[in-house]
């Protein structure tokens, strides 16, 4: 391991994050009876500008007068290019910032832009009095926020997440596609013809690299990599393959924009009883083999090393924090 070490951010279970519009009050409460981990109350996309205003003042409400006391709660403030984003903090933040844990920042682009955002939060905390310090998730949606994700990732110490916004992102970048996340079939290869002149068309994922990319940041610097929304909320089985990829990649979580995604994400996230099994296994293996002095050992036909500890230690770590 290198010498350089980031310490992991404060622990918090996130494997669904509930989009709530901050217009549609007659989702709150069916919000803080979910079983999300995280619900987070927009301000931002799914708000009329029209609306903008009343949706903050519902906002503050809500969280003053509903029980959250078993969710994480975050608020998604505007972008820093509009001219909500400054009221959305100030207000939102000093006439409720008791009851909030997180602020979601969107379309980040620099590290100056967490500093901006920090910076108002301290001087609001400090002005108020308030006990603790709310953390920061930001959202990697636009090419300037891919390009500069490591620099966001260590802009500020109140850094907890990052998260994958891939319909934005797919905009910034062009891309020719009007889903939200999953797959397009123009995103493939061919094989060569075979013998009958036949060629077999292999899908392939157009957002991995920017998923890998932030898992990367966030895993380095001791954050935790959300995954975006799955737009077609009828679409349970897509969902479990997006899901399972996301998890595959390394990622912590997924959003649920439909109360319906939350029970799915939440199993696929869960380690399966299988791979706790495996890793225990794992465990008993290794330690036997350094008892007898040895550094690696052969589990079902397969090598397994110190490596394998930290893999499985990572599976049962996730079990401990879900108990």
């Amino acid at each position: 391991m290198s010498f350089t070490t980031r310490e992991p951010t404060t622990p918090r279970l996130n494997r669904t994050e509930l989009a709530v519009p901050g217009s549609q009050t007659h989702f709150f409460e069916k919000a803080a009876a979910s079983d999300a981990d995280i619900v987070f109350l927009d301000l931002e996309d799914a708000v009329a500008p029209d609306e903008k205003t009343q949706a903050r003042k519902n906002i503050i409400q809500a969280l003053n007068d509903i029980d959250w006391s078993h969710k994480t709660i975050s608020v998604r403030i505007n972008s820093l290019d509009t001219h909500y984003m400054y009221r959305d903090v100030v207000d939102v933040v000093e006439q409720a910032g008791q009851h909030i844990d997180l602020i979601m920042v969107p379309k980040i682009g620099t590290a100056a832009d967490v500093y901006a955002v920090d910076m108002l939060l301290t001087q609001i905390e400090q002005a108020k009095g308030f006990g603790k310090r709310i953390g920061l998730e930001h959202v990697i949606e636009t090419a300037l926020g891919m390009q500069n994700v490591t620099e966001i990732a260590t802009a500020s110490i109140r850094n907890e997440s990052l998260h994958f916004g891939v319909a934005d992102y797919a905009a910034s970048t062009h891309a020719r596609t009007t889903t939200i996340g999953g797959v397009n079939r123009d995103y493939a290869v061919l094989t060569d013809p075979l013998a009958d002149g036949s060629r077999d068309v292999h899908w392939g994922d157009m957002w991995h690299y920017a998923m890998s990319r932030l898992v990367v940041a966030c895993r380095a610097n001791g954050l935790r990599p959300v995954d975006g929304p799955y737009g077609n909320f009828s679409d349970e089985e897509g969902l479990v393959a997006a899901t399972r990829r996301a998890a595959t990649l390394g990622f912590e979580g997924k959003w649920a924009i439909h109360p319906n995604q939350i029970a799915t994400i939440n199993k696929v996230m869960n380690p399966s009883a299988e791979e706790l099994r495996d890793a225990n296994r794992i465990l008993e293996a290794m330690a036997a083999a350094e008892a007898q002095g040895r550094g690696a050992v052969s589990l079902d036909g397969r090598l397994i090393d110190r490596v394998s500890i930290r893999q499985a230690e990572v599976l049962l770590a996730k079990a401990k924090q879900l108990e």
